[in-house]
C-alpha cells in the first residue's frame, strides 16, 4: 500500500509558493517567484536525491501538474535527468476540471476519496510536490504519512502557504531533522494524533483577569 508523502519547500512565515523562478506562479500578485536558487545548498540537493530515490509516482494538484508538464519534459542540461525520471512515472493529478492531462503517464483523481481508493491499492509512494491545496484536504482525511519540511531564511509576506483554509489541527512527530551552515532547515515529521491541551493558568483567576475574558468575549461576539 502506498504511502503518501509530502516534501515542500518554504519561507520561514511558511510561504511556498513560486520557489523556483519568477514566472513560475505570479496567482494574487506574487512578486517574489525564484526565492529558491539564491539560498539552496549542496544538503537541500541531497535531501531531494533521498527523496526520490526509491520507486515513486508523483501527487499533484492541478495547478502544480500544469507548471511540471510545461517545463520538465523539455528540461536540458542539468535538468534533463530529473525531467526524464519524471516522464517516466506516473502523475496522479487531483482535479475536478476536464482539461485533458496530456502529459505521459497522467491520470486523473476526482477528489479526496478517489484518492482514498487509490491509497488502498498496490504501487509505489505517491510523493507530492508543490500543490498547497492538497494538505489541508489529506489531514483533514488522514491520508497524509509523512511530511518533510524545507524552510529557509527568506521571509515573504505574503503568499500561498502549506497550512491553508481548512487546516485541521493537529499534532506532528518530528522523525528526524538537519541544519545546513546556511541556516536551511530539513524536518521529517509524521502526523501524531490530536492536539493535547493544558493551560497555565491559575486555578483561580484575578479579578482583572476575569474582566479580560468577559471583553474577549463581547468582541466576539461584535465581529
Amino acid at each position: 500500500m502506498p504511502k503518501i508523502i509530502g516534501s515542500v519547500f518554504q519561507s520561514l512565515d511558511g510561504v511556498m509558493q513560486a520557489p523556483g523562478g519568477p514566472t513560475e506562479d505570479w496567482t494574487g500578485g506574487f512578486a517574489n517567484g525564484g526565492w529558491l536558487p539564491a539560498v539552496g545548498d549542496d544538503l537541500v540537493g541531497e535531501a531531494i536525491g533521498r527523496l526520490f530515490r526509491e520507486p515513486f509516482d508523483l501527487l499533484l494538484g492541478r495547478r502544480t501538474y500544469d507548471i511540471f508538464a510545461a517545463f520538465w519534459p523539455y528540461a536540458k542540461g542539468d535538468g534533463k535527468p530529473m525531467g526524464e525520471m519524471f516522464d517516466r512515472v506516473s502523475k496522479f493529478v487531483v482535479t475536478h476540471r476536464d482539461e485533458p492531462l496530456e502529459w505521459q503517464n497522467s491520470h486523473r483523481v476526482v477528489g479526496i476519496e478517489a484518492l482514498a481508493a487509490l491509497k488502498q491499492s498496490s504501487g509505489p509512494d505517491l510523493v507530492i510536490q508543490g500543490s498547497s491545496t492538497l494538505y489541508p484536504q489529506l489531514l483533514a482525511a488522514g491520508l497524509l504519512d509523512r511530511l518533510t519540511l524545507m524552510t529557509f531564511p527568506v521571509v515573504l509576506g505574503h503568499g500561498k502557504r502549506l497550512f491553508g483554509e481548512g487546516t485541521p489541527p493537529g499534532t506532528m512527530k518530528m522523525t528526524g531533522h538537519m541544519v545546513s551552515s546556511a541556516g536551511n532547515i530539513i524536518a521529517t515529521y509524521e502526523p501524531a494524533g490530536e492536539v493535547r491541551l493544558g493551560s497555565y493558568a491559575t486555578e483561580q483567576p484575578s479579578e482583572r483577569e476575569q474582566e479580560r475574558q468577559e471583553r474577549m468575549k463581547l468582541e466576539d461576539a461584535a465581529r
